[in-house]
């Protein structure tokens, strides 16, 4: 892919975070929307009218066969991420998949595997990973300001309802994989060191979906990290970083605007204000062509070894904690 190239992407899925990604697109100049998929024509028709998107297509494989399409985004439901990115590698296109990755560990590994023996550029977007503010929460971990990190506390939380995809095994219902996730990865992009110790519980719903967690990790370098994710209540969404001298405040770990760095007596610093933003989107989209620039299979800010690991660290909870979907029976290859 040359430099000079902008990045045509095809949309599988039409919902929401679909609308997310369109209205991200529309604002780049080096990337764009040129295509959404739907399984229902009326569906993509109307996205594409509202969003200016080129073309619409009502089933998903028409977008794996068209020729312009330099990346296929996956913002299906991650009970469907397996089955559409396996057919779209399958295709020969390159994939830009929606967190939660898969289902479980299992059948993430299956199409790491496939797009390693495909050749073609695969990337979990946990869109935490691309912002720019991770660079500068590492910076200032990294400058001494806040002593030596001791404690990490973080929160995701939102009041969902009844809505099907949380509450339904066959959808990957739960928090966990909607939300967890992020305070997972909170964690593992700032302090990427070995678990040596984990604790956890949830509180299910009726049909057996973890509606509230909360997962202590001890690491090896002495961390200790306190998280907690609901699908059922309205949370802080704040993130904590405590060290020895001071501590770091990140606003919303699903999409942080502003880190407050505070002394050792919880005296306010300064705000850390983070770049203005489209939608936040953007970083992973600009990250996919870059890569693909560079010809890289797996994107620097979140490679498939973190996905992997992260994907296994959620299936051992949800066996812990008896959260059972259909995909777990079944032997992906």
């Amino acid at each position: 892919m040359n430099n000079d190239k902008i990045l045509r992407i095809g949309i599988v899925g039409a919902g929401w975070i679909a609308e997310k990604a369109a209205i991200t697109l529309n604002g780049l100049e080096t990337c764009e929307c040129h295509a959404i998929a739907s399984r229902s024509l009326e569906k993509a028709t109307a996205f594409a009218k509202q969003w200016n998107v080129k073309k619409a297509y009502g089933s998903y494989g028409e977008i794996y066969t068209d020729p312009d399409i330099d990346l296929v985004y996956v913002a299906t439901p991650h009970s469907h991420h397996y089955e559409v990115t396996r057919d779209a590698l399958l295709a020969g296109k390159p994939c830009l998949v929606e967190k939660a990755f898969m289902a479980n560990h299992a059948q993430s590994l299956a199409i790491v595997q496939l797009a390693r023996e495909r050749g073609l550029f695969l990337a979990e977007a946990i869109w935490t990973r691309y912002q720019p503010v991770v660079k500068t929460v590492r910076d200032l971990i990294a400058s001494g300001r806040i002593g030596t990190p001791r404690l990490v506390t973080a929160t995701l939380g939102y009041s969902m309802g009844e809505k099907p995809r949380i509450m339904r095994p066959d959808l990957c219902g739960g928090a966990l994989l909607d939300l967890g996730v992020y305070a997972l990865n909170f964690v593992r992009m700032f302090f990427p060191s070995d678990i040596v110790s984990i604790e956890s519980q949830c509180v299910k719903s009726a049909t057996g979906m973890d509606l509230t967690n909360a997962i202590s990790l001890v690491l090896a370098d002495g961390m200790l990290c306190n998280l907690q994710s609901s699908a059922a209540c309205v949370g802080d969404n704040i993130g904590v970083i405590a060290g020895t001298d001071g501590n770091l405040i990140i606003d919303n770990i699903n999409n942080p605007q502003k880190v407050t760095v505070n002394t050792h007596d919880r005296e306010f610093v300064e705000d850390i204000h983070v770049p203005r933003q489209i939608t936040g989107y953007e970083y992973q989209f600009l990250a996919c062509r870059d890569a693909l620039i560079e010809g890289l299979l797996e994107p620097r800010e979140m490679p498939y070894e973190e996905t992997l690991y992260i994907m296994q660290l959620m299936d051992d909870f949800r066996q812990k904690w008896g959260v059972h979907y259909p995909m777990d029976d079944v032997q992906w290859s």
